[in-house]
């Protein structure tokens, strides 16, 4: 398998990178600055791209003169949010028009430019595979108030969606991994026990993540999962 991570330097993305290869495959990760020491199963060969998505132009040519010609599947973990997201403090008034901007830059317009660049790269393979990662507040009635945040991951259903229909002749299977709120402080290095118990049930390991990935990338030609909803079991919204 050949496999690519957009957004891979830390949390559920560096997991991606770390959990998913077996011994004979290859993982190519991506981010504005490759991290250190990473913990890949022996055998799978690593390699980086270094790349700012703040400045979507620039870095999809770049991903795209460095990436392989050919990948099995593409995993686009890219997303920021507001500053004071998640908080009491936030306000949607009081937003800068600068960060709004930067934030549509860089989870709706990079999205769109590295998926032109990078899906004629996946679509000749035996099974075709995008998996994108949402959030749960880009779900109907998800009772978060971040507006731009909330707005990005709406569309990235939309760009899953005709995504579907635009390649399915291809074969092309896209899944979007809707997720909660994410333990991204323990590592797949911090045993699965410890890290559930964190937050006592409020938080998703990103160890239950990357199972639920790995069994995506084990399924036939024949079937794929459209949506993946994985809340914390304490999250009331659900």
């Amino acid at each position: 398998m050949k496999l690519m991570v957009i957004g891979a330097s830390k949390g559920l993305g560096r997991a991606f990178v770390e959990g998913l290869c077996r011994p004979g495959d290859t993982v190519i990760g991506v981010s504005r600055t490759r991290p250190t020491q990473l913990d890949c199963s022996e055998g799978v060969d690593l390699h980086w791209i270094e790349a700012d998505l703040s400045q979507p132009a620039r870095a999809a040519a770049s991903i795209a003169a460095q990436a392989p010609p050919d990948l099995d599947v593409l995993i686009h973990n890219l997303g920021i949010w507001e500053e004071t997201a998640f908080s009491d403090d936030y306000d949607f008034l009081n937003e800068s028009d600068s960060a709004l901007a930067q934030l549509v830059d860089v989870n709706i317009t990079a999205t769109l430019l590295l998926l032109k660049q990078l899906l004629p790269r996946v679509l000749g393979g035996r099974r075709p595979q995008l998996v994108l990662t949402g959030s749960t507040s880009g779900l109907p009635r998800s009772g978060r108030p971040e507006v731009a945040f909330g707005a990005s991951k709406f569309a990235l259903n939309g760009i899953a969606d005709a995504l579907r229909e635009g390649f399915r002749q291809q074969r092309l299977a896209v899944t979007t991994l809707q997720l909660g709120y994410l333990n991204t402080e323990d590592a797949l290095s911090v045993p699965l026990q410890q890290a559930a118990a964190r937050g006592n049930g409020e938080y998703v390991p990103v160890h239950d993540v990357v199972s639920m990935v790995r069994a995506l990338l084990q399924l036939s030609p024949s079937s794929f999962v459209r949506e993946l909803v994985l809340p914390a079991i304490a999250d009331p919204r659900y």
